[in-house]
């Protein structure tokens, strides 16, 4: 025997580590914030290693370090070290679940985040684990799906430009950074594009193929990182209480309501910000009824000078979009990099109400050619047409009938229709216009125009 039969696996924390981090030597534990933890930054290297506090007998009391690696107590390693005995027992699916992001996460980070957030109560833990196998039973059947339009029904741009949401850096300590405007979600412009059941695909391909890729690339290139959350930015402008609709809130509901049973403690910060009055009234009753450890991770700051600073303490200026204070491409243009379809030079889209009738007018440049698709739900008919702004008798499409033919359920697709068979040429003015068939008095209901530019060949 030469001893080492009893050291743990690699990657595996011994118990006494749990409670008071690796030696200095082996690893740094870093704060959840990113900052070094209470007490002052190790002399060595400029890195904090939570074992030198052990004989001064110091603790931690900042609530952000409570359940994490290195800051567990007696109790709560027992259940940890139960837990990862029953992952181990069960594997397959079971472990898959917990390990969502794969093992390069570390079972340290990893299944702290499941313990913490059933505060270490094993049953709860477990249970935890077998609703967020079932949840994602489906999901996992079609690789959780790959392919984004298949999943969305449409283009992502289409549904960015109706919901922003993006990642445009990461923070200092690592965390990728989320920017999400539900301020300017249009539900109305939504409904004409995807489902409710194509939004719940598209978050199932976020969170595992484009988030959990994040995460992977930088643990490979740092792989002392080990957070694996998100710096998010919530940006409320806009928003009214008018906004607030049982569709807008489904919509809100369906993403969410995976996150916080599949993918647990994935918040590392979050900055509410141009919050309205009336949310930040409610928010400061709601802020009541959490846990201090959870509210502490929330900071509502409405003033423009106040968060662009708070990001700036958290995030590099070069991370941060210049729209939020920063010095990166602003989110519009981040989003058109992001999503926007190979070979297309821009996108134009909008919101059509039509009544009796309505129009939309967009441009084509000079050596650009453009394809138009329109999409609604509305089961009542319309004839489309495309002619020229000025010139009122060019016609590059003739009239049209266009109308919903599918289920009207919230999980029912929309209808789309490809208006030019053929890319209209720049330089034009274009107008695209609805004529209704409900009706002089009747009202058509709502249409999203979409337009593609791609250059011209």
């Amino acid at each position: 025997m030469n001893g080492s039969t009893n050291a743990p696996p690699p990657g595996q924390w011994t118990a006494d580590e749990l409670m008071h981090g690796k030696a200095r030597e082996e690893f740094s534990t870093p704060s959840p914030n990113g900052l070094a933890p209470s007490g002052s930054p190790n002399k060595k290297g400029g890195r904090f290693s939570v074992r030198s506090m052990k004989s001064s007998g110091k603790k931690s009391t900042d609530p952000l370090d409570w359940g994490m690696p290195g800051h567990m107590t007696q109790e709560e390693v027992d259940v940890f070290m139960k837990f990862r005995d029953e992952v181990e027992k069960r594997g397959g699916e079971f472990k898959n679940t917990v390990y969502s992001f794969s093992l390069i996460e570390g079972e340290a980070y990893c299944l702290g985040r499941w313990l913490r957030a059933r505060k270490f109560v094993y049953d709860d833990v477990i249970a935890m684990v077998e609703e967020a196998t079932e949840v994602r039973a489906d999901a996992r059947k079609h690789d959780f799906y790959p392919d984004p339009v298949s999943a969305l029904g449409c283009g992502p741009s289409l549904f960015m430009h109706c919901y922003p949401q993006l990642y445009p850096g990461k923070a200092k300590n690592g965390c990728p950074i989320f920017i999400s405007k539900p301020g300017v979600l249009n539900t109305d412009a939504m409904e004409c594009i995807t489902s409710l059941d194509g939004i719940l695909k598209f978050h199932w391909h976020v969170m595992m193929h484009d988030y959990k890729k994040r995460l992977m690339d930088h643990k490979k290139a740092h792989p002392d990182f080990c957070n694996f959350q998100t710096v998010t930015v919530i940006d409320l402008e806009h928003l009214s209480t008018s906004q607030l609709s049982k569709r807008a809130l489904s919509i809100v509901k369906t993403q969410t309501a995976i996150d916080s049973v599949c993918f647990p403690e994935i918040m590392n910060k979050t900055l509410v910000i141009n919050a309205p009055r009336f949310f930040s009234m409610t928010w400061s009753i709601i802020k009541g009824w959490i846990d201090a450890r959870t509210a502490s991770k929330i900071e509502l700051i409405s003033s423009r000078k106040s968060w662009e600073a708070r990001l700036k303490e958290l995030c590099d200026e070069d991370e941060i979009p210049s729209d939020y204070g920063g010095k990166g491409p602003p989110t519009t243009k981040a989003l058109e990099k992001e999503y926007s379809p190979e070979g297309v030079m821009q996108e134009h889209f909008q919101l059509v109400h039509v009544g009796s009738s309505g129009h939309y007018n967009v441009e084509v440049p000079a050596g650009g050619e453009m394809e138009v698709t329109v999409w609604t739900r509305s089961v009542n008919e319309v004839i489309v047409s495309i002619v020229d702004e000025n010139i009122k008798t060019k016609v590059y499409v003739g009239g049209v009938s266009f109308t919903h033919t599918g289920g009207t359920s919230d999980n029912d697709k929309p209808t789309s229709l490809l208006l030019t068979k053929e890319r209209i040429a720049g330089p034009a003015k274009l107008k695209v216009k609805f004529e209704s068939k409900a009706g002089r008095f009747a009202s058509a209901g709502n249409y999203f125009v979409s337009c593609a530019v791609f250059d011209k060949k």
